[in-house]
C-alpha cells in the first residue's frame, strides 16, 4: 500500500450572521417558471487545479517584479497532485478526469454532537451529479483544487475494502456514548460524495466497502444516494439488513424532470429514483425519502414539497425530511452566478440571504421546519431508524458544526 501523508490543519470557516432586515425574512412569493436547462452544463466555475492571482494577474492586481516560489503542497493535496490517472471506457468528451488517490483511512471519524452519526464512509472525492447547490464542493479545496472542479475531478479511494475491514475492527464500537452505550456506532454512507454516481459502475468502491459490511454483524448503517444504481447492489445490502441496522435514503428534491435536470445535470430523473425507492421496499429495506435542500423561490411553491412526499408515501417511503439549503463559501460561489443567470429575479433574494451567511434567515428555516412537520403528520411518515440516538441540540433545523463536517469527510 502507497505510504499516506497526514491531512493538512486547516483553519476553522466561520460565517458571521449579518443583521437581516425585516423584509428580508418574507417568504419569497413565487416560483419562476422553469428556464430551459442547456444541455450537457456543468457548474459555473474554470476547469483546471487551482492558481493564484500571480498566475492570472488582474488590473486590480498586476504581477510583482521578483519571482515568488510556490508554497509546497502538503497533505493530501500533495497526494491528489501525485494521484496517477484511472483507468476509464467512457469515451464521451464530457466525461470526468478519474484519479486513483492513496487514503490511509476509508471511515472518518465525526466528532462533531451537531450531526447525527459518528462516522462516515465516502467512496469517492468528487461527485459527477454536478448538483448546482453542493456544500461539499470545499473538500476539493483540502486538494488545493477549485470547488468548481468537484464535478470534473474524481478521485477514486484506493484499497477502500481492505483499509475499511482493518477500521471496522480497530476503530469502530457497538456501543455508541451517543446513545448511552446501548446502540453501535452509526455510519453514514455517502456525506460528501454520492456513492453510486457514474465512477461506481467502473471502479465499484461503494459495493467493495458494502460487501465488508455485509461479513459482520451489529452495525448501525444508513446511506443517502440520488441513484437507482442502488438496486444493483439489493443482494448485499439484504445481508446487512439481516444482520444490522440499515436504512437507505433518497433523495428528490423536486418531481418536475426539466427542473431536476437543471439542479442535479448528471443525477437520475426523479421517477427513477421513486421507482428505485419502491424496489427496496419491496426486497424489506428500510427506505426514506430526502427533500434537501429546499431551494428557496425554487422548489418551496405551494403543494411542490407536499407532492414530493405524496409521491415518496406511494412509492412506500417511511420516513420524510428536508432542510432549507445551505450553503459554504465554495458553494456560493458556484451557486450564486448560476441564481442570477438561471433565476434573475432571485438573484438579489439570494445575494442578500447567503452572500455572507451560509443559513437562510431563521423566520424562513422555522417556517420551513413546521412545514415539513405537517407534511409528516399528513402522510403519516415515521422518523428515521437512527433518530434519537444523540440528545436534540435544541434548533429548529440541524445546523451542521462545520469544524466537526470538516473532520468527517477529511479522508
Amino acid at each position: 500500500m502507497s505510504p499516506v501523508l497526514s491531512h493538512p490543519s486547516l483553519p476553522l470557516l466561520t460565517t458571521r450572521r449579518r443583521p437581516v432586515r425585516r423584509h428580508a425574512t418574507q417568504l419569497l412569493p413565487f416560483s419562476p417558471a422553469e428556464p430551459k436547462p442547456e444541455a450537457g452544463t456543468f457548474a459555473q466555475g474554470e476547469s483546471g487545479w487551482r492558481e493564484g492571482s500571480l498566475k492570472s494577474p488582474t488590473a486590480d492586481c498586476p504581477p510583482p517584479p521578483f519571482h515568488i516560489p510556490p508554497a509546497p503542497l502538503v497533505g493530501i493535496a500533495r497526494l491528489a497532485a501525485k494521484a496517477p490517472e484511472a483507468e476509464t471506457k467512457r469515451k464521451s468528451a464530457e466525461k470526468p478526469e478519474y484519479y486513483i488517490l492513496p487514503v490511509k483511512s476509508i471511515l472518518n471519524r465525526c466528532e462533531s454532537n451537531r450531526v447525527p452519526f459518528e462516522w462516515t464512509i465516502n467512496p469517492y472525492r468528487g461527485c459527477e451529479f454536478a448538483c448546482k447547490y453542493c456544500y461539499a464542493r470545499y473538500t476539493h479545496e483540502y486538494m488545493e483544487i477549485d470547488g468548481g472542479d468537484f464535478e470534473r475531478k474524481i478521485f477514486v479511494k484506493q484499497d477502500a475494502a481492505a483499509l475499511l475491514a482493518r477500521d471496522v475492527s480497530q476503530k469502530y464500537s457497538y456501543a455508541s456514548k451517543a446513545s448511552g452505550y446501548t446502540k453501535a456506532e452509526h455510519i453514514a454512507i455517502g456525506t460528501a460524495t454520492d456513492p453510486y454516481q457514474p465512477a461506481e459502475r467502473e471502479y465499484g468502491v461503494t459495493r467493495a466497502c458494502l460487501e465488508e459490511l455485509a461479513k459482520r454483524e451489529g452495525l448501525s448503517v444508513s446511506i443517502i444516494t440520488k441513484s437507482n444504481q442502488i438496486v444493483r447492489d439489493l443482494d448485499l445490502l439484504k445481508v446487512i439488513a439481516a444482520k444490522s441496522a440499515l436504512s437507505v435514503n433518497i433523495t428528490v428534491t423536486t418531481l418536475k424532470p426539466r427542473l431536476a435536470r437543471l439542479l442535479e445535470p448528471r443525477a437520475p430523473r426523479p421517477d427513477l429514483r421513486l421507482a428505485a425507492v419502491k424496489q427496496l421496499r419491496e426486497a424489506g429495506l428500510h427506505v426514506g425519502v430526502s427533500a434537501s435542500p429546499l431551494l428557496p423561490g425554487i422548489t418551496d411553491a405551494d403543494g411542490e414539497l407536499e407532492g414530493v412526499a405524496a409521491a415518496a408515501k406511494q412509492a412506500g417511503a417511511e420516513w420524510f425530511f428536508s432542510g432549507v439549503l445551505f450553503l459554504m463559501p465554495a458553494s456560493a460561489r458556484q451557486f450564486l452566478p448560476f441564481i442570477e443567470k438561471k433565476f434573475p429575479k432571485l438573484g438579489k433574494q439570494y445575494r442578500e440571504w447567503y452572500a455572507k451567511n451560509g443559513y437562510a434567515p431563521e423566520v424562513y428555516r422555522k417556517t420551513a421546519s413546521e412545514r415539513v412537520l405537517r407534511i409528516r403528520q399528513k402522510f403519516g411518515f415515521s422518523s428515521r431508524p437512527w433518530e434519537g440516538d444523540r440528545p436534540a441540540i435544541g434548533q429548529t433545523q440541524l445546523s451542521f458544526d462545520l469544524q466537526g463536517l470538516r473532520s468527517c469527510v477529511a479522508g
